[in-house]
């Protein structure tokens, strides 16, 4: 239960409410105290039934609005007023509840207590505790329904009002009762004077209003005729502004007939929107809309995302006028959307007239000060006077005074407004969220704001409401739509659609402040958006949009879609019945380079799709239909990891294994990879040769040539354990690689990786020479004469094998190029620093010196430190931080002085400043490490280049927040440079006037700024003055320097900044030197006074966007 702990107040303010921890007891039992079956007590009944004990419960029918009266006796009303009586209540010790009212499909009660707390003088005081129970005896924990009530105690006398008390609550399965815990006193109720109790007597009553419920089975299509859209996270307000789009017939017929033939399923935002209209236009469920925000080009995160719903109605408004182009539907959106503006500037003195005409789609109203519709549309089109500093240019006429202005040209037949509830606040340099009350009339007329009146008057009727809940960092968006423009209004909250009334859709969403107790106005929610159709154009506008408008070529398609996802949904369903088998022919080993007989990273797998309840037998005839072999020519061989970490195939035993179901032979693998043996295509034989489980066995062989370190794959064979391997053996592998026959071969065994062993003493039977020797077994062979030849580079398989086990595929990614996918090289883990640079250098064709690499960063993707040419690890050891499974990464970037030299550098970033102090220029220079600013002065000279008439000289500027801090002297070491903070450096070429500076002369420093000291920007300077110059002399210099034109300059002032204080001066003021020297009592690091040039900043603003608010764009 949920309550205040306050007694009542006399009159009907409203208490806070907050959680109480006790349950209602299934026997009745509250917190009342006492541990009689008082008279006033109510049980419930197993059954869930309620056992009047001494209670009477009526119902009152609700007082709803002419067009909701069918609705009363449904279960699904929006409203209902119920009242419970209750006897012998002065001797009520129990909880009791009244019978259901059902209102949205849920139960709703009345519960009521006797309920005793502290008074402040810790006396006991006892109350009539008096809640409102909502889906009390349901085990669900998924719903929540919000609403607002009225509870009341009914006076006994007639005429008297009740004592009321008003809550309003979301309602979930924690939280499934509210009220108040003290609604009053005990004595005031018992007290006859207070003509609330006769015969012992009480009623209780309550009206409620509440929402359609969530998560509940609440069938909209049912209560309405209309069903919602899911929501993916955040989508709330895509979703209001879809049905508001789908609503609008015309449009919808529009959209239907867009040609989206060929259209890709997946980009087509075209056909997403069709999809999304057709299933809201048939469908008797909520309708996804993650085909639509896929076809956005929006990756979940922006699903997640709120955005501005103005915004994300344009754009996709633009996207389909886009694509509505060249069709039969072109410039069907703009003549539903476009109105158009005129504005003018009239001159008061002179007979001259500026207009101009403009289109628009939607129109924002300011909001902010202003109580309804026409007092925003009057402050629209309100005159504003241009006069004194401000006035017009009027070309030939100069500047006059002038009247300014916009006047409606015409409106169009659906007008969207958008009312401006969020607004810039420069104090928190944020937006907020204005929640007056501002209110707007279900018919509105603008003939008074149009230039002239157009042919059908300018009436509109109210069609849609978008509503906000919430401060400016988010909430909820819900939608209250007039489907046929007759008033029968709907509210659409995502997947829910229930019926409201007028009063619901319209006076609740005026806005406003909690200053009264009307709990039907929630405070944070209120329209922000609103849809106006012209009353000509209301028929043609909303028009039926019946299966027949629908092209039968976007039907079939979308029927087929449907079609093929529910095949998918189905075979997703029956997974769990389903196996894959993974067949691999033999002609996938050749040409492998590896261990084992294949890559399984590689290799093209076969799959087969087959019931885990199917038998051997069964899956042999599905993969002999297959590859097109009749089964006798077709035998499979599993492959299983031995336990040295080897994939090798194994023995299947047919006979007693071809009976018996998949599942059971895989020992469930899933999915089951098989060899699948065949008889060789030109060998003549009509079925597999048979094989011995007890005394033959299976091999494999391959053939290595040490000359190209390449190995061949030369086949399999079944083999008798006891074959003479020099006289049987040796001739079938010289065969296989083409040998004569006479060739002497060294044969090794292929154990595991790294471990290749050769079989010694030949002469012996095969299972002799070969150890535990196994189905699946790989002999390499290769020519003996061979195996010491001391001029080649890896003479044995033994040595091939080796290097095979430290070679990795490393990708070498260039640092410079933010997502360059690099290029893979296979390289030897041994290799040293320069073995690895010079086949990295080979790659790119440059010379190996000329190559910076740097090690990838553990914990994220991108390059770390950088890599010493004198680094003497190995590969190996460069990759240690490398995630297991993850690719293999070295950066690395081209150099313009050899590595070795670059290491005793420093990399030192600064900007070039060109003659015309207009343009920066990045510079990456590479003095020495122990340099001065001369050596970097020396470096800078080789990459700029300098004015044909200059000094020639160079000097390094300081700069900090826009303004300069100091000019380095040229025997300053470069270590003494700070680069923290907003700190950065240039190099400028030194001005001929400012060589030589005279004693009465002096460079100061000037900076840019706009309004506040603090908001310095653009490029500082130096610049020479002379003690006793005229200010107005400065001015006309600094004008000439900055290239600025007259009409412009005319706005800069001047100002001396010491110690963050501006001193605007005037032209008729003189240079006094001693201002721009630093202050001599500052007992810190001197600050230079500096000359501030105060102006508007005309660069492009920084958006004001949070970092996780990305615009709306529609990618596809």
């Amino acid at each position: 239960m949920n309550h205040v702990t306050e007694p009542p107040t006399p009159d009907n303010h409203l208490e806070l409410m907050d959680t109480q921890e006790e349950e209602v007891a299934e026997d009745g039992g509250g917190d009342g105290g006492g541990d009689g079956g008082g008279g006033g007590g109510g049980v419930i009944s197993e059954g869930g039934e309620e056992e009047q004990m001494n209670g009477d419960a009526q119902e009152v029918s609700s007082s709803t609005t002419q067009h909701d009266t069918e609705m009363d006796e449904d279960d699904a009303r929006s409203e209902a007023k119920f009242q419970f009586r209750v006897k012998d209540f002065s001797k009520l010790k129990d909880t009791m509840l009244s019978p259901p009212c059902y209102v949205r499909n849920l139960p709703w009660k009345i519960m009521v207590m006797p309920r005793t707390s502290q008074s402040q003088d810790r006396q006991p005081q006892r109350s009539l505790g008096f809640f409102l129970q909502c889906n009390g005896e349901s085990e669900s924990t998924s719903w929540s329904c919000n609403a607002v009530a009225d509870l009341r105690l009914l006076s006994v006398r007639d005429g008297e009002p009740p004592f009321t008390r008003k809550i309003q609550h979301l309602f979930y399965s924690k939280e499934n009762d509210w009220g108040f815990s003290h609604f009053m006193p005990w004595n005031d109720v018992l007290d006859p004077e207070k003509g609330y109790i006769k015969d012992d007597t009480i009623t209780l009553e309550v009206w409620v209003s509440a929402d359609a419920p969530h998560g509940v089975s609440w069938d909209s299509k049912k209560h309405t005729g209309y069903v919602g859209l899911k929501n993916q996270g955040a989508t709330c307000y895509m979703n209001s502004l879809l049905q508001v789009l789908y609503f609008t017939s015309q449009l919808r017929m529009a959209v239907y007939k867009m040609p989206t033939e060929s259209d890709d399923s997946t980009k087509s935002v075209a056909l997403a929107l069709q999809r999304v209209f057709h299933e809201l236009q048939t469908s008797d469920k909520p309708v996804g809309t993650k085909k639509l925000t896929k076809s956005f080009g929006w990756e979940t995160l922006d699903s997640f995302m709120q955005h501005d719903a103005q915004e994300f109605l344009r754009v996709l408004l633009d996207k389909l006028e886009t694509k509505m182009k060249g069709t039969c539907v072109e410039g069907v959106i703009p003549r539903l959307f476009e109105g158009k503006t005129v504005s003018y500037f009239k001159c008061k003195h002179v007979d001259y007239t500026s207009s101009r005409t403009e289109t628009f789609y939607d129109i924002q109203l300011n909001i902010k000060g202003k109580k309804n519709i026409l007092e925003s549309f009057k402050d629209y089109i309100s005159v504003e006077t241009l006069e004194g500093d401000n006035k017009y240019d009027a070309g030939e006429h100069g500047l006059q005074e002038a009247d300014k202005g916009v006047i409606f040209q015409s409106f169009p037949p659906v007008l969207h407004l958008h009312l401006m509830r969020f607004q810039y606040d420069p104090i928190t340099d944020s937006n907020v969220k204005i929640n007056d009350r501002y209110e707007f009339p279900e018919k509105l007329n603008m003939d008074q704001f149009l230039q002239k009146p157009e042919s059908t008057p300018a009436t509109y009727v109210l069609h849609a409401v978008l509503v906000h809940s919430g401060d400016n960092h988010g909430g909820h968006y819900v939608v209250f739509i007039n489907p046929k423009g007759d008033g029968r209004w709907c509210k659409f909250d995502d997947d829910v659609v229930s019926r409201c009334s007028k009063q619901e859709a319209i006076d609740h969403n005026f806005g406003g402040h909690e200053d009264d107790l009307n709990l039907t106005v929630k405070h944070c929610t209120n329209a922000y958006m609103l849809v106006y159709i012209r009353e000509s154009c209301l028929k043609t506008v909303l028009q039926e949009v019946t299966e027949e408008d629908i092209p039968q070529e976007l039907i079939d398609r979308l029927q087929e879609e449907k079609r093929v996802e529910m095949i998918r949904r189905k075979e997703r369903n029956e997974a769990h019945l389903y196996m894959s088998v993974q067949v691999v022919l033999e002609d996938a080993f050749s040409g492998h380079q590896g261990n084992d007989l294949y890559d399984p990273d590689k290799v093209n797998y076969r799959t087969f799709r087959v019931k885990k309840s199917a038998t051997l037998q069964e899956f042999l005839e599905q993969v002999a239909e297959s590859l097109k072999y009749p089964v006798e020519q077709i035998r499979p061989w599993p492959l299983n990891l031995r336990t040295n970490q080897t994939n090798r195939p194994t023995l299947l035993d047919l006979e007693t294994e071809l009976h018996k179901p998949l599942s059971e032979i895989s020992d469930n693998s899933n999915p089951w990879t098989v060899f699948m043996e065949t008889v060789p295509p030109d060998s003549g034989l009509k079925a597999l040769t048979a094989f011995d489980k007890d005394s033959d066995v299976l091999l494999f062989f391959k053939y290595y040539d040490p000359r190209h370190k390449r190995l061949h794959y030369c086949g399999h064979h079944y083999m008798h354990i006891s074959f003479n391997v020099p006289e049987e053996l040796v001739p079938l592998l010289n065969e296989r690689a083409g040998l004569p026959l006479s060739t002497e071969l060294a044969l090794f065994e292929e154990i595991k990786p790294n471990l290749v062993e050769r079989l010694a003493d030949l002469d012996r039977p095969l299972e002799k020479v070969l150890d535990e020797l196994m189905d699946g077994d790989i002999i390499v062979f290769q020519r003996d004469d061979l195996l010491d030849d001391p001029s080649l580079e890896l003479p044995s398989c033994r040595d091939y094998f080796r290097d095979l086990f430290f070679r990795v595929e490393v990708t070498f990614c260039d640092k410079t190029v933010p997502t360059d996918p690099g290029f893979t090289m296979e390289l030897s883990q041994r290799m040293n620093y320069d073995q690895m640079a010079r086949a990295v250098a080979h790659r790119l064709d440059t010379d190996p010196y000329l190559l910076q690499f740097f090690k990838s960063q553990s914990y994220r993707d991108g390059p770390g430190n950088p890599v010493r040419c004198t680094y003497e690890g190995t590969l190996k050891d460069m990759l240690v931080c490398m995630k297991p499974r993850h690719p293999k990464k070295i950066y690395y970037q081209q150099l313009s002085i050899k590595i070795n030299e670059l290491e005793n550098k420093r990399q030192f970033k600064c900007m070039w400043l060109g003659e015309r102090m207009k343009e920066e220029q990045e510079l990456v220079l590479y003095p020495n490490k122990n340099g001065t600013v001369a050596d970097l002065l020396h470096e800078a000279r080789k990459q700029v280049t300098l004015s044909e008439n200059g000094s020639g000289k160079l000097r390094l500027v300081d700069i900090s927040s826009y303004k300069i801090a100091s000019t380095p002297q040229e025997s300053m070491s470069l270590d003494a440079l700070s680069t923290a903070g907003t700190r950065s450096y240039r190099i400028e070429e030194i001005p001929l006037e400012d060589l030589h500076v005279a004693e009465d002369e002096m460079l100061i420093q000037v900076a840019h700024f706009h309004k506040e000291i603090f908001s310095t920007f653009g490029i500082p300077f130096l610049f020479k003055v002379k003690q006793g110059e005229l200010f107005s002399h400065v001015r006309d210099r600094i004008q000439k320097k900055l290239d600025v034109p007259d009409k412009e300059f005319e706005k800069y002032r001047f100002a001396i900044v010491v110690m963050g204080r501006p001193t605007f001066i005037t032209d008729d003021e003189v240079v006094n030197l001693q201002e721009f020297k630093p202050h001599p009592n500052q007992t810190s690091l001197p600050a230079k006074p500096w000359l501030g040039l105060e102006h508007v900043n005309k660069a492009p603003k920084r958006s004001r966007y949070n970092y996780l608010e990305k615009p709306i764009k529609i990618y596809n």
